[in-house]
């Protein structure tokens, strides 16, 4: 997966709460396992009607949000039941980043499996962080000094070493692992010398 250490981006205002996964990918377009084709399906019912007509203004297809890599989004964001398509139609959408008062844990845990950076800030931070979206503010959000600025204010966010290391290297648990393949081939190989009844 692609590295994150730091982006520079205006984002997109979506502050709405209790925003769950199947408002992010709806369920009936879990039909892959690839990790495309959902960004068109992404936020369907925020971006569609009932008739499939484009709603006017919503922000995921404003003109002025098109090239924001930061989603600034409202408490308790990807809630609801566990799918990894969530934040595939996300990253699909060109979001790298997404900052909001509190994420549900799973959500949060696959996003960073999917080089997504989630911040965790107090709700009068992205409060403050929604009004600079709207007003077209850049943000910086800085992953190795695990701040997030804007302007002359500026925010620290707490984040798990583990995950910000997979981040900074590009790594998911099956990358981080087979950086010890070297070791992994050594111990298979003694193995079959002393058990070759096993192979």
């Amino acid at each position: 997966m692609e590295k994150f250490t730091q982006i520079t981006s205006i984002a997109a205002p979506f502050p709405r709460v209790n925003v769950d996964t199947d408002i992010i990918i709806p369920a009936k377009h879990l039909k892959s396992i690839k990790r495309t084709g959902f960004g068109e399906h992404a936020f369907e019912t925020i971006r569609f009607d009932a008739q499939g007509n484009p709603i006017e203004d919503n922000v995921f297809d404003c003109e002025r949000y098109k090239d924001a890599s930061i989603l600034i989004a409202g408490d308790n964001f990807g809630c609801g039941s566990s799918r990894e398509h969530a934040p595939w139609a996300i990253h699909e959408l060109g979001f790298r980043c997404i900052i909001a008062p509190s994420f549900a844990d799973i959500f949060a845990g696959n996003c960073v499996k999917n080089g997504i950076l989630t911040v965790a800030l107090p709700q009068e931070d992205v409060d403050a962080l929604v009004l600079a979206a709207e007003a077209g503010h850049d943000i910086c959000v800085d992953l190795n000094e695990q701040t997030v600025t804007c302007g002359n204010a500026q925010y620290e966010f707490d984040f798990n070493p583990a995950h910000k290391e997979m981040l900074l290297d590009g790594l998911d648990e099956v990358g981080q692992t087979l950086q010890s393949k070297p070791a992994i081939d050594a111990y298979e190989d003694k193995q079959k010398l002393m058990t070759p009844w096993l192979f």
